[in-house]
C-alpha cells in the first residue's frame, strides 16, 4: 500500500533558517534526518542537545530539528550547552509545538499530544522526500494514548498514519546483533493464542530484509522456543513443534532459512559468542530483558517494515532524572547514525 499520510498538519514554517539550510538539495550526499525530541517531558531533549551539539554531525548529515523551545532551553541548561538553532546544516522547524509549555517529568494529554503531532510532521517530511529518514528520542505511551493514541504502541500509529497493511514490527539492535518479536504490546497470557506459523514466517522474513538492507548479506538467523526448556519434547507446551517449527519451514519455502527453535534461555549465549547475526522472539520480554542487559545505553529500536526508515533510543523517557544532565547519550547517537545508513539506502532504493 502507499506510503500517504492521513490527516496533515497546518502549514509550517522554519524558524532563523540560515542560508542554504532549506536548498541543500538531493545532490547533496549527505542523509537528511527529520529528528524529534520525542516527550518534551523526558530526557529527549537532553541528549537531543548533546547530540546536536558536535559540530562535526554537519559533516555527517543535514538535520531537520522538530522540537519544542522552553523544553529545549531547560535541556541546554541542565548540560552547560546551547541550545539548538538553525546553521549550514541545521533547520529548526518553527511549528506550532515550539513554544508550548510542558511539566517535566509528567505524563499527560498535553505532551502526548505534542509527541503525536511531532512524529507526524516528521513523518511528512520523509513521505514527502524533504527527508531520508526520521528519528527521534524516547516516548511516553501512556502520555501517547492520554494524548489520543488508539493504538497499542508507535509501530502500530506509524503503520496507520502511513496507511501501511504490510508486515511490521520493531527491532531492537545492538550493534550488529538485530532481534525481532512475532508479538509485541500485548498481555504475556495473549502470547500463546497470538502465534501462527504465517506470523513467524513474516518475522524471520522482515528481520532478514533488515539485516541486508543494513549490509548483511548473509545473516545467520536463530529463533527462540515460547516454552520453558523449549517445551522438552512436548511435556511443557507444543508450540515449538506445532507452530514455531512449522514457520521456521514456511520461511525457508520462501528462500529465508533460519535456525531453531532454541531455548530462549541459551539463544543469547550463541549470539554473545558471535554464531547469530539476528534472533526472532515470540514476545516482548523474551527479547528486551536479553539486549538491555547486553546493553541497556546503546540499543536502537527500529520501526521495521514500514515504508519509511525510522530509528529512536530503545530506552525509555527516564522521567526521574529528567533535568540532572546525566542521561548517557549513547543510544541516541547511535539512533541516529542507523537512521543516517538507513536514509542513504532508502534514498538509493528510491533512485534519488
Amino acid at each position: 500500500m502507499s506510503a500517504e499520510v492521513s490527516q496533515p498538519l497546518e502549514s509550517d514554517s522554519l524558524r532563523s533558517a540560515a542560508p542554504g539550510a532549506q536548498t541543500a538539495g538531493a545532490k547533496d550526499a549527505r542523509p537528511h534526518i527529520a529528528l524529534c525530541i520525542g516527550d518534551p517531558a523526558g530526557v529527549g531533549p537532553e541528549i537531543i542537545v548533546s547530540l546536536l551539539a558536535d559540530a562535526a554531525l554537519g559533516e555527517r548529515a543535514r538535520v531537520t530539528l522538530i522540537g519544542n523551545g522552553p523544553a529545549l532551553e531547560a535541556a541546554a541548561a541542565s548540560r552547560k550547552l546551547p541550545v539548538p538553532v538553525s546553521n549550514d546544516w541545521l533547520t529548526v522547524i518553527d511549528w506550532r509545538g515550539y513554544d508550548r509549555h510542558f511539566t517535566p517529568a509528567t505524563v499527560g494529554a498535553d505532551n502526548g499530544a505534542f509527541i503525536l503531532e511531532s512524529l507526524q510532521l516528521g513523518t511528512r517530511l520523509v513521505t514527502e522526500g524533504d527527508a531520508d529518514a526520521l528519528c527521534f528520542g524516547p516516548l511516553n505511551k501512556g502520555a501517547m494514548r492520554k494524548g489520543g493514541m488508539q493504538e497499542e504502541d508507535e509501530m502500530r500509529w506509524f503503520a496507520r498514519i502511513l496507511n501501511y497493511g504490510g508486515t511490521c514490527g520493531e527491532f531492537n539492535v545492538l550493534d550488529k546483533l538485530w532481534t525481532a518479536r512475532v508479538t509485541s504490546h500485548v498481555p504475556l497470557a495473549s502470547v500463546s493464542s497470538l502465534l501462527t506459523a504465517e506470523k513467524v514466517a513474516g518475522a524471520i522474513q522482515m528481520l532478514h530484509g533488515a539485516l541486508v538492507a543494513s549490509g548483511n548479506q548473509a545473516p545467520r538467523i536463530g529463533v527462540c522456543g515460547l516454552n520453558p526448556h523449549n517445551g522438552d519434547n512436548g511435556n511443557y507446551g507444543s508450540e515449538e513443534g506445532d507452530i514455531i517449527a512449522p514457520g521456521i519451514e514456511l520461511a525457508a519455502e520462501r528462500g529465508v532459512t533460519a535456525e531453531g527453535p532454541f531455548p530462549a534461555d541459551t539463544i543469547f549465549l550463541r549470539a554473545r559468542a558471535g554464531q547469530l547475526d539476528g534472533i526472532v522472539t515470540m514476545y516482548h520480554d523474551q527479547g528486551q530483558i536479553a539486549t538491555k542487559l547486553l546493553g541497556f545505553d546503546i540499543g536502537v529500536t527500529v520501526q521495521g517494515g514500514l515504508p519509511i526508515p525510522v530509528t529512536t533510543p530503545a530506552h525509555g523517557t527516564a522521567y526521574d532524572i529528567v533535568g540532572k544532565g546525566i542521561a548517557q547519550t549513547t543510544a541516541m547517537v547511535n539512533a541516529f547514525d542507523l537512521a543516517c545508513r538507513m536514509g542513504l539506502g532508502s534514498r538509493a532504493q528510491r533512485g534519488r
